[in-house]
């Protein structure tokens, strides 16, 4: 095995091993890096051809729908962010967005903005959205699940619903 490959497995045990992926370690979900380790788990599954890194994808992507999917633990709502009741959203866990998993909850309505707060606060970035769509598609392509295409169009329907908003005419389009 090249040492490239050798290095890239090693990075990822321990992301893994850190984060709660696999390992007793409470699960850490931050949708950025995860979907950088969803397309290394991806890379090194094509690489190896071993099953451990599929396993790997398909845990990581069940964690962040599971956590990033859902409300805050700290926020007054609970359930999913779609609204949908516990099984469908289960089905569906991208329809209402992804949070990117920020220490600090979202700035409430009337909260003064704070430069410095701003950066921990969790929410939807539209960067970070894209980012986890792109993985999405590539896990269904490399893994052969197609689910996984589809929670990639849920999530890209549900972020420019929220994120494309013009007006035209008084009415809104997006």
């Amino acid at each position: 095995m090249q040492s490239d490959t050798t290095t890239a497995i090693r990075l990822m045990e321990a992301f893994a091993e850190r984060t709660g992926l696999g390992s007793a370690a409470a699960s850490q979900r931050y949708l950025w890096t995860d979907a950088f380790a969803l397309l290394n788990a991806l890379a090194l599954y094509r690489t190896t051809g071993e099953r451990r890194w599929r396993a790997l994808a398909e845990d990581l992507i069940a964690q962040v729908h599971g956590v990033l999917g859902r409300h805050r633990p700290d926020a007054s709502r609970t359930g999913w962010l779609s609204g949908l009741p516990e099984q469908e959203g289960a089905r569906h866990p991208t329809r209402g967005g992804l949070r990117i998993g920020k220490p600090l909850p979202e700035r409430g309505p009337g909260e003064r903005y704070d430069e410095r707060l701003e950066w921990d606060r969790d929410g939807q970035y539209w960067h970070y959205l894209t980012k986890w769509m792109d993985a999405l598609s590539r896990a269904a392509a490399i893994l052969g699940e197609p689910r996984h295409q589809a929670h990639a169009i849920e999530l890209a329907e549900a972020s420019s619903r929220a994120s494309c908003r013009a007006r035209r005419r008084g009415r809104r389009w997006a």
